[in-house]
């Protein structure tokens, strides 16, 4: 007899005791007078992150336009050559810095761009390639 089995109660000792309460709909949660739901495309869109292996400059664009559209963006930059890397590198930083965003270093020549607003643990602020 193992030490559970003189716990092992029966649906008839439950029945009473644990009232069932009907579930509330997403709109009354919580009860408080200026609570407002998330829409679903709206919450669709703070949960999206894109991963961008840019390997040419002209990719550098798609970058910017995740972020001006607060989408954060997880740049790879390991398949571009270094000085490509170095451009594109400067172009989202300058695009960063405009928009107020956050740029952190995951690893070596991947950087997590995050929008305003967006909060990152774990990774430390990066700068320019090589710090």
């Amino acid at each position: 007899m193992s030490r559970y089995d003189r716990y092992d109660v029966t649906d008839e000792q439950w029945e009473g005791l644990a009232q069932v309460v009907p579930l509330r709909s997403r709109n009354e949660w919580p009860s408080r007078v200026d609570h407002r739901t998330v829409d679903e495309t709206e919450a669709a869109e703070q949960r999206r992150l894109v991963v961008l292996r840019v390997q040419v400059f002209a990719d550098a664009r798609e970058v910017a336009e995740y972020l001006v559209a607060q989408i954060p963006v997880l740049l790879d930059l390991t398949s571009a050559e270094t000085d490509v890397a170095k451009r594109i590198l400067d172009f989202t930083s300058g695009v960063v810095f405009g928009l107020g965003s956050g740029m952190h270093r995951v690893d070596r020549n991947v950087f997590l761009l995050s929008p305003v607003g967006m909060e990152v643990e774990g990774v430390t602020a990066a700068g320019l390639p090589g710090s």
